[in-house]
């Protein structure tokens, strides 16, 4: 099994090969099997991982996946509607509420950024179709991904200039890491490493998408 190891690989009880990062947890294993590096369109589900991404800096992202249900119902489901109502007393609420990650400026990015959102969606139609101008080309994209590659995959152009547009736009915890992360896990790209058996599944998933709500992508400085 050492050749499996070396290519970022694991087979787990049931004998099926997956990425070497979700090894830890079965809860871990069905986040990889069913919903990271899947095309997400749906806004919300886009939204909450862009502020779930944000309360990840620092920490891991098992720590906020066990701890998703608790965010959902905290945040009110990241509804960007409700958020943008919550006040002082709400952050002094969720700085009392140990089933999440209590840091005021993690809490009140979520806030912030909900205004933002909204107004992408004014200008845009929605966050979805802002979010996916962003896919990278797929000749952009390496050929052959190694769990070598992947440990180099940190950023990317188009991580970047998603960053950037976003900050311009006043987002908070929005940095071309987080956005990367944000880009693996919502299915802009595919970073299951060769041979894992969500690779294919997740070409698949994408390839019945089509390009549903993407618009012809602009240059952003």
């Amino acid at each position: 099994m050492s050749g499996v190891d070396e290519a970022g690989l694991f087979a787990g009880a049931d004998g099926v090969l997956r990425c070497r990062w979700c090894k830890a947890s079965k809860v871990y294993q069905h986040y990889h099997d069913h919903e990271w590096g899947f095309p997400v369109t749906d806004e919300q589900r886009l939204f909450e991982k862009l502020c779930l991404e944000g309360f990840q800096a620092g920490l891991n992202w098992l720590t906020i996946l066990n701890k998703r249900e608790a965010f959902r119902r905290a945040f009110a489901d990241f509804d960007a509607q409700q958020l943008v109502r919550f006040g002082p007393k709400d952050v002094e609420r969720l700085l009392a509420d140990a089933s999440i990650v209590r840091h005021r400026g993690k809490i009140e990015s979520v806030i912030h950024n909900a205004h933002r959102m909204l107004a992408l969606r004014e200008e845009f139609g929605s966050l979805t179709a802002y979010v996916w101008r962003f896919e990278p080309d797929a000749a952009s994209r390496p050929r052959r991904l190694t769990d070598k590659v992947l440990q180099t995959l940190t950023t990317s152009p188009e991580s970047i200039a998603m960053s950037r547009d976003l900050k311009k736009r006043g987002w908070s915890f929005v940095g071309p890491t987080t956005i990367y992360s944000f880009m693996q896990a919502m299915g802009l790209v595919n970073d299951h490493v060769e041979n894992c058996h969500a690779r294919a599944l997740a070409l698949e998933a994408r390839a019945r998408l089509g390009c549903p709500t993407r618009v012809k992508r602009r240059q952003t400085d």
